[in-house]
């Protein structure tokens, strides 16, 4: 019998869409002859629904049709492979819809790419592809993945995090903190969010206030990071684990703006379903062998400093000849399927090198001993009532 994939999108997020076209992107490059594949979608709410209905496209224009085409299910462990059980059960018939030997998460943003679905593949027991769950918790925060790049030696800019309860309760004393280190121009980013969405450019005090402001409609705190004047954004994937890490060819997106924004990723270039793919780029970047090189290197770096696993996406800022490190993407928009492709990987070959990493790290796992005999259960007598 074949593996059966469990292609899991959608999610409590801000790029749920994106994730669709991400999802579905993927679902249909997989190797038939290999895998036979099931589509699950995450509604926003946390629902689970699979069917034939969600793997088409084009019935994601009517969200509520949609689900009422589909079957909830819920994913239960199944020593080692997760079973998705209708919801509600039913009384009679069939209670099974399918077993899944591995999932792949092709899921952007909060609550779904920041560890929260790898905890809970995790608690399941069922191999997972892509980054574990420490990894994806600290690629999300911008200010923790910042501080990580620093202590492992690579370039970043200078930044502060605000919460927005400081904020709230002194927001001058931010502001003037904020400028002292920073000066001006500054970018404000929502700490936990990708895909650019809340992302200001401020050139003076009232609109870094504006700028926090719009933040904090999306996220708990925001980052403030020093702004460079005329920068180009550079991007490399990373395909691997901590032993052997190989780089993708580099990109150079092309924005319509100061800043790449979720037009420029997602409308824009992106129409007929192809999501990040159909952005538009140059690749590969019109840079000097040498910096190519640099950056190549940096991407694996920063891909070990957090401890990455699977696929991920680096970007960086380049300020004439000088490079910092922008962001890791630990569940980029289609894969980055695109940066290999220049190397002769084609996206069914991607995607089966991130189920073998995601089979091989659950092996690895299952060597490693999860309880010690200690007989407390067994010969306690303490009783749990508690006594005043």
């Amino acid at each position: 019998m074949k593996p059966v994939i469990g292609v899991f999108f959608g999610g409590n997020s801000v790029e749920h869409e994106v994730s669709v076209i991400s999802g579905l992107q993927a679902l249909n490059s997989l190797n038939k002859d290999k895998y036979d594949a099931v589509a699950v979608y995450m509604t926003r709410s946390g629902e689970f629904y699979a069917g034939e209905a969600a793997a088409r496209i084009e019935e994601y224009a009517d969200l509520p049709a949609l689900v009422k085409k589909c079957e909830r299910v819920v994913p239960v462990p199944a020593g080692g492979r997760a079973d998705l059980i209708f919801y509600p059960p039913r009384k009679l018939g069939k209670k099974l819809y399918a077993t899944i030997d591995c999932v792949l998460p092709v899921v952007h943003g909060t609550n779904v790419e920041d560890g929260a679905l790898q905890g809970f593949f995790r608690t399941l027991g069922v191999p997972f592809a892509g980054c574990d769950v420490l990894a994806s918790a600290a690629g999300m925060d911008k200010f923790v993945m910042k501080t990580l790049f620093r202590a492992a030696g690579l370039p970043v800019l200078d930044a502060v995090r605000v919460s927005e309860a400081a904020w709230r309760a002194d927001p001058d004393a931010e502001l003037k903190a904020a400028e002292e280190r920073l000066g001006m121009p500054v970018i404000v980013k929502p700490v936990d969010l990708g895909s650019s969405v809340g992302i200001t450019i401020a050139r003076d005090a009232d609109a870094l206030r504006a700028a926090l402001d719009n933040a904090f409609l999306f996220s708990d705190a925001a980052l403030v990071e020093r702004a460079l004047t005329d920068p180009r954004e550079i991007n490399c994937a990373v395909l691997g684990n901590a032993d052997d890490a190989k780089p993708s060819e580099c990109e150079e997106p092309v924005s319509g703006g100061d800043i790449l924004s979720y037009e420029d990723k997602y409308v824009s270039g992106g129409k007929g379903g192809k999501g990040m793919s159909g952005a538009k780029r140059l690749i590969p970047a019109p840079i000097s062998p040498e910096l190519r090189e640099k950056i190549r290197g940096y991407a694996v770096s920063a891909f070990r400093a957090l401890g990455c696993e699977g696929v991920a996406r680096i970007d960086f800022l380049l300020d004439g000849d000088e490079v910092f490190v922008n962001e890791i993407n630990t569940i980029p928009g289609s894969l980055a399927f695109y940066l290999f492709e220049p190397a002769g990987m084609k996206y069914p070959e991607l995607l089966d090198e991130l189920i073998r990493l995601a089979l091989a790290r659950e092996r690895r796992r299952a060597r490693r001993s999860t309880s010690i005999d200690t007989g407390i259960l067994k010969n306690y007598k303490g009783g749990t009532k508690l006594r005043k």
